[in-house]
Order: structure tokens, then sequence, then C-alpha cells
């Protein structure tokens, strides 16, 4: 069976999820090669291996740290060359479509960015998306070059499939660009205790109709009930109620996760686009004509104000 390079995203060895879901597909079109770049990309060998990677890539050099994007992209070309895989995964983050864009370019291959889903074909793996903000879904295939495809957060179940994960040492030459643009410093976001928004199970999202910054708090003890993520309308951001990096939408994040819960969203096509593929959607809005109705699994017409403290406590009492 080929090969296929999944991109690891890890913090000093931990993992991050979104890389345990590009393992699942990998699996179904061929065998993963993890790709760890980095401080404590060894440490990633032991998960990666339980997730199914045959085979993990490890190299480490002050470049992948000090400078941005371009040595990742060395580093994955080199993987390219020694491997010769179906295909290359790469989470669709910010910083892995810009990865992927690059990597696709040196090698005069095509590329699929945000992914739903993977599955094989006689051709090559076929991958879903969702168009248009949202509004069609197609499946796609590369026709040339080596397949290089960025998969959305939330895709795909995390399996475990444990495989020999050998751990190989990764010869990178960085090019001329790989120093062109340097970090010159680092600020630590402030944690919330939150799941990070894209890569969340389950998002509350608040809207327009939250009336305020201080209602947020509302929107704030559901999520925290259900361990969820805080998202916002670009309504909300505009007015100023919630950071601009919570904002979910054409313009903001996309979100996919298993649970999407609408409060005091109106459900406008810029905000659809980036929360349409969301498995299951729960709306909670008190004009019973709101476009958000349309495509809800749940919908409950009422005041927020009303329904969303009774959902957050009924919650609760079947957690204690």
């Amino acid at each position: 069976m080929a090969e296929v390079l999944v991109y690891v995203d890890h913090v000093d060895g931990a993992v991050r999820k979104p890389t345990l879901e590009l393992l699942t597909l990998a699996r179904r079109v061929g065998e993963p090669v993890a790709v760890a770049l980095g401080a404590g990309a060894e440490a990633t060998a032991a998960v990666l291996a339980e997730h199914g990677a045959v085979k993990v890539l490890t190299a480490d050099a002050p470049e992948f740290a000090d400078y941005l994007v371009v040595p990742k992209v060395d580093a994955l070309q080199a993987a390219h060359e020694q491997v010769s895989p179906a295909a290359v995964l790469v989470p669709s983050s910010a910083e892995g479509k810009e990865i992927a864009a690059r990597l696709a370019l040196r090698l005069g291959s095509g590329l699929i960015t945000d992914a739903t889903d993977l599955e094989p074909g006689d051709d090559g793996p076929v991958a879903t998306q969702s168009v248009f903000a949202a509004a069609y879904t197609t499946k796609s295939r590369i026709s040339r070059g080596t397949p290089v495809i960025t998969v959305k957060p939330n895709s795909a179940a995390v399996e475990p499939a444990p495989a020999a994960g050998a751990t190989e040492s990764l010869s990178v030459t960085f090019g001329e660009k790989s120093t062109g643009t340097k970090v010159t410093a680092r600020t630590p976001r402030e944690s919330t205790g939150r799941p990070e928004l894209t890569e969340a199970a389950i998002v509350v999202s608040g809207g327009r109709g939250v009336n305020g910054a201080e209602n947020f708090s509302v929107i704030e003890a559901l999520a925290d009930s259900l361990g969820a993520a805080v998202g916002a309308s670009r309504a909300a951001v505009d007015a100023g109620w919630y950071p601009h990096a919570n904002q979910v939408g054409q313009t903001g994040k996309s979100v996919s996760p298993q649970l999407y819960i609408a409060s005091g969203i109106s459900g406008a096509i810029q905000h659809r686009a980036g929360m349409q593929t969301s498995k299951t959607i729960v709306a909670v809005n008190k004009d019973a004509e709101a476009p958000i109705f349309e495509l809800v699994d749940y919908g409950v017409v009422g005041d927020l104000f009303d329904v969303v403290p009774q959902l957050t406590e009924e919650v609760n009492t079947r957690k204690g």
C-alpha cells in the first residue's frame, strides 16, 4: 500500500487533535507516515504510532522556531523526496494552508484546501469539500502531481490503530528563502480554559440578539457547562461585544464541530459559511422567520435569555 505523508501539528511534543484525525483519514488511502518538526518532535512518536503512523520522520533545527513557514516547507519537500507518497495531508489551519500551498507549488502539484472527508479513488484520493459559502458539497481529486490536501478539524473521528511508528531522522537542507521572515517575539495567548475554537467538539455562539458584551456571560455559562468553545457572529464582534479571534463566519473562523449552538444569530450567509458543515446545529432565536432555522437540526423559537439559562441549568443538573 502506498504511503501518505501527514504533517504533525504539535506543541513541544504534545500532538494536537487535528493531526490524529488526519491519521484516521490517511489510513483510508494508504499507510500514514508522520512528519514531526521542531522541539519535541521525537516525543510525538508514541502517540502517532498509537493512532496508525507506520513511520515517524523527525527533524529539529532552530529554523523551525525562528523563521516562519518556509523551513517547514523545506522539510516536507525533503520528506516527499524520501518517501514518494501517494498524498500529503496537512491540518487546515492558517499556517497549514500556507505550508500546503507553498509545497504544492514546489512539487508542481494540485492543491485542495478545507476538505471535510477523504476516500480512496481509482486515480488517487477523492476529497469532499463544502464550497460557495457552504451552499454546495463537491467531490474532487488532484489530476497532476502528488495530491496536497488540507483537512478541516473535526472532519474525522480520532481512532486508535496501533502501528509500528518507527522513528527515522529526516535530513533537511534549508534554502535561501527559509530565513526570509524572522520571528522576533512571541506572546503567549491568554488561556480561557476552553477548547480551541476551530478544534472544539462543541461550539456555543452568540450574535446580535445577545445585545451587549455584558450579556455574553449567558453564552459562556452554557459553553462551560458543555465543555465547549465560545463563538460570536460578525455583528457581535463588530459591535465590540466579543473578540475577533472568536468570530465564526466567512471573515472569521470556519468551524465544523459535532454540535453547534447558535443563540441570537439570524443566520446570514456570511455566518453560515463558517459553521454550516457542523454535524448537528441547534438555534435559539425569538424570530421564527430567521434564516438560521432553514439549516438547523433543532430550533427553539424563544428569547435566548429565557431558553439558554434553562438549558445551562439542565445540563449542570444532569452532570451533577
